[in-house]
């Protein structure tokens, strides 16, 4: 009995030891892929701007139509994307000292949907280094892929400071144009710290819209982008600022406001490998096999209605899933709820295909296990408000 006693207890210690061993690896693992983060030669706030009492804004310029250069002054649609750079841009409006200090940082030129997804990795690293200092941050972009830039800014960044996506329809060069005014409000709100804990916001055409809900919905107007079923967040007319709602988020606590995807953890070898795939009258499988034969991690399907997909897609989708592949279920008609899931299947939610993508890719970058897919879905793309607890009636 005394030999048993003291085999258990060796058990125990060793397996104690065992746990230590692991936690400790796993902690250098973390410290080695922190230490491992890029550094941005991101612009230091001068003596003079923190002397003086206005807020500290830095302007990270990508690129896009907000930067183009058109063929003349009424060249609305012929135009050289990506041509100015951001510094002379943020010099030339007019009265920015009334509202902000700005620097500014030039992470790229280029438009949006030349941007990779390692891409967006560093961009999202550089709005947090930036908000170590800053006390908000504004990020130009095209708009064409504005949407998923932003999203996954949203999801990333760990500061609870104003984020501010903007960007604009016509280029900077002609008359009429609407990147300046984007570009100056787009200062105004980051720096104005209205929007803090709502995580990424995009502002054009004077809306506040949340990333998570807003979509471009026209190929030339400058009122393209809305969110279906929400409508905007608020609006900035001259110098007020009106808030009518909030994001979820922004009403949880502190401990509770991060995602779980903090890219200091991670490196760019790790992110996933998530594809569209679109349902229509008689669709095929093809695009399913052909992504899962290219090594897809995980399949987002638009599919009609409430999420139904062909059953050449299902027959498809159910050889993936028994491959490893993770699905989404999402709407293509623009709005709505889906519910439910399966074995190897995600409900959406009211992402609309292209947030669920960046939504799925985060999630299976960060993990490999289906129920902790199933809760981050639930918690981190769903967005719901929770009831309030109720006292009981005395």
């Amino acid at each position: 009995m005394k030999f048993r006693k003291s085999s258990v207890m060796l058990l125990s210690i060793a397996t104690a030891l065992s746990a230590v061993s692991t936690a400790a690896a796993a902690g250098t693992e973390s410290a080695a892929a922190e230490a491992a983060t890029p550094k941005f030669p991101l612009p230091d706030i001068t003596v003079l701007q923190k002397l003086n009492k206005r807020p500290n804004v830095l302007v990270i310029g990508t690129g896009g139509t907000i930067s183009g250069q058109s063929t003349d002054a009424t060249s609305f649609q012929t135009y050289r994307s990506g041509a100015l750079a951001i510094e002379k841009m943020v010099e030339s409006l007019p009265n920015k000292d009334q509202i902000a200090d700005v620097n500014t940082y030039q992470f790229g030129n280029k438009g949006s949907s030349a941007y990779t997804i390692p891409d967006l990795y560093d961009l999202s690293l550089a709005v947090d280094q930036a908000l170590e200092k800053y006390d908000g941050v504004v990020v130009t972009t095209g708009t064409d892929t504005m949407e998923e830039i932003g999203y996954f800014l949203d999801l990333t960044v760990r500061s609870q400071k104003p984020v501010v996506i903007t960007g604009a329809m016509r280029p900077w060069t002609v008359i009429g144009s609407d990147a300046p005014a984007n570009l100056y409000n787009a200062i105004y709100l980051a720096g104005s710290g209205k929007t803090t804990k709502f995580g990424t916001v995009l502002m054009l055409n004077d809306e506040i819209h949340a990333v998570r809900e807003v979509t471009k919905t026209n190929a030339l107007r400058i009122d393209t982008f809305q969110s279906p079923g929400f409508g905007p967040l608020g609006y900035v007319d001259e110098k007020n600022i009106r808030l009518y709602r909030a994001p979820a988020r922004a009403l949880k606590p502190d401990e509770e406001w991060a995602t779980p995807f903090d890219l200091r953890k991670i490196g760019k070898e790790d992110l996933a490998k998530v594809e569209i795939a679109y349902s229509y009258q008689g669709a095929g499988g093809e695009a399913i096999k052909g992504f899962v034969e290219g090594g897809a991690d995980g399949i987002v399907t638009a599919g009609t209605g409430a999420g139904g997909i062909s059953a050449a897609m299902r027959e498809e989708r159910a050889k993936a899933i028994e491959k490893g592949v993770v699905f989404v279920t999402t709407t293509r008609t623009g709005s709505g709820n889906i519910y439910g899931g399966e074995k190897g299947i995600l409900p959406g939610d009211n992402l609309n295909p292209y947030h669920a993508r960046i939504m799925l890719l985060l999630t299976l970058s960060f993990t490999d296990d289906f129920e902790t897919m199933k809760q981050w879905f639930a918690e981190y793309a769903a967005q719901d408000i929770p009831a309030p607890e109720l006292r009981a009636a005395s």
